[in-house]
């Protein structure tokens, strides 16, 4: 029987093993699941509500636990106390807009004719989970799935495969009905194989676009719908009029949280050449002043990379970009830490950079950012756009009115204006190019998981 391991990033030793489960023992899951979706999705929406929160609620109590596990299993700080706040706020408003996105669309209640669309749920959704925010983009479809009448099938990624037990723990002791959440250990090859056979309703997936492509691909003639949010590379652009030090201290924040492994974190920055220089030496002094440690103490800010084949990887994206010329802003030796051998990798700022560099071009993924100097607004767009990706963009300046007219010329799934790196539940999270499609949260995540159902009553 295969396993899936989980290699912890603090010391390089397993952490956690599971046995992967056969085909059988998963389709009998699935059976159970569909059987159970008929009685749930004739459940009151304000029960299944209910039960939703109450399950967030059980997670919340789990927190200190969850805290400590994902620092060994990915290797972020204990300092930051988690994903459950993030987790709360999506909960609360979905659950808060369910009833009026989830209601029919009436048409016509007259003498004669009764017609309306209803919102009707697909039956059984496949969440396929990354493991850089395992609950945080997780819970993006699993709530609106549940609240819809879906069931839901989980399936995390192998660095952060306790997540998967921990979300079905929660749903258990809040007293979900079996069947209607069910967590799955499944190797890629089954599936595969599971996507192929139309096993699912609905899949979503957040990863890698190689990863996205391979669902596409199994899912490809089953005619079932898929959500893909893959690869990005989102940019910044500091204008003149700018307030210098709250873009330095969020930008670098955002390209630099959770050691750079973000989906939207910031990984290329121009800034308006009046305030370039100034831009990076406060950036140097924020980044230098990080403590890149171990993740179980307190004083750590930066911890290691989820493993140390991304750490690998970013650095010969750093060293390929200073043997072309890239000049590096800061002072690697402050950080002991990296020893350049395991997942522990310093924070590196780049200048002198252009876009003929993977570092500008490729996803980094990691604690590296590439910074340009702009002289024009047309400049910044035409940079910015070039790229294969388009998740977010972020703008700095105080127009509002310049900030809307640029953002409409930029190719990207959501424009921020003088913040970055945050999923507002309230606006639709979504992509474009190769960042892949669909969409979750805000009113519009409700559609991917129902189906409109046209009802036309003629009455005698």
């Amino acid at each position: 029987m295969s396993k899936i391991t989980c290699t912890s990033p603090i010391d390089g030793s397993v952490y956690v093993e599971k046995d992967v489960q056969s085909k059988q023992e998963i389709e009998n899951l699935l059976k159970a699941a569909r059987t159970a979706q008929i009685k749930w999705v004739a459940t009151g929406l304000n029960d299944r509500i209910s039960l939703v929160k109450a399950a967030v609620s059980k997670l919340e109590d789990m927190n200190d636990e969850i805290v400590t596990e994902l620092a060994h299993q990915m290797g972020r700080p204990v300092r930051y106390g988690g994903e459950i706040g993030g987790v709360k706020e999506r909960t609360e408003h979905m659950c808060s807009i369910a009833e009026e996105n989830l209601a029919p669309t009436i048409i016509e209640s007259s003498d004669q004719f009764e017609r309306y669309i209803a919102k009707e749920a697909l039956g059984l959704v496949f969440v396929i989970a990354p493991w850089n925010y395992p609950y945080l983009t997780a819970i993006n479809t699993i709530v609106p799935a549940l609240v819809a009448g879906n069931a839901v099938v989980l399936k995390h990624a192998s660095q952060t495969i306790l997540a998967g037990d921990r979300f079905a723990k929660a749903f258990e002791d809040a007293g979900l009905p079996k069947g209607i959440f069910t967590n799955i250990v499944s190797s890629h090859e089954l599936t595969s194989e599971l996507l192929k056979s139309r096993s699912f309703d609905f899949v979503n997936f957040t990863g890698s676009v190689g990863g996205g492509r391979n669902i596409e691909q199994a899912a490809a003639g089953t005619f079932v719908g898929v959500g893909l949010e893959l690869g990005g590379k989102d940019p910044a652009y500091v204008r003149a009029d700018a307030d210098l030090d709250a873009a330095v201290e969020t930008l670098i924040d955002g390209a630099m949280f959770n050691s750079g492994q973000c989906c939207c974190g910031i990984e290329r920055i121009y800034v308006d050449e009046s305030l370039f220089d100034d831009f990076i030496e406060k950036a140097k002094n924020i980044v230098e002043g990080y403590v890149l440690g171990n993740p179980l103490e307190s004083e750590t800010t930066l911890g290691p990379m989820a493993n140390v084949r991304f750490a690998n990887e970013i650095r010969e994206q750093i060293k390929d970009a200073l043997a072309a010329g890239a000049k590096s802003v800061i002072d690697r030796t402050i950080f002991t830490r990296d020893t350049g051998s395991d997942a522990y990798l310093a924070p590196e700022i780049l200048i002198n950079v252009d876009h003929s560099l993977n570092v500008m071009t490729e996803e980094s993924f990691g604690p590296v950012v590439g910074i340009m100097k702009v002289s024009s607004d047309d400049q910044a767009i035409e940079l910015m756009n070039d790229s294969i990706y388009g998740l977010t963009a972020s703008i700095w300046t105080k127009d509002t009115a310049v900030a809307a007219e640029l953002g409409s010329q930029i190719k990207t799934g959501t424009v921020f204006m003088n913040r970055c790196d945050y999923l507002d539940p309230a606006l639709c999270w979504t992509g474009c190019k190769e960042t892949g499609r669909g969409m979750t949260l805000s009113h519009l995540g409700y559609q991917s998981v129902t189906r409109p159902k046209s009802y036309h009553f003629k009455k005698a």
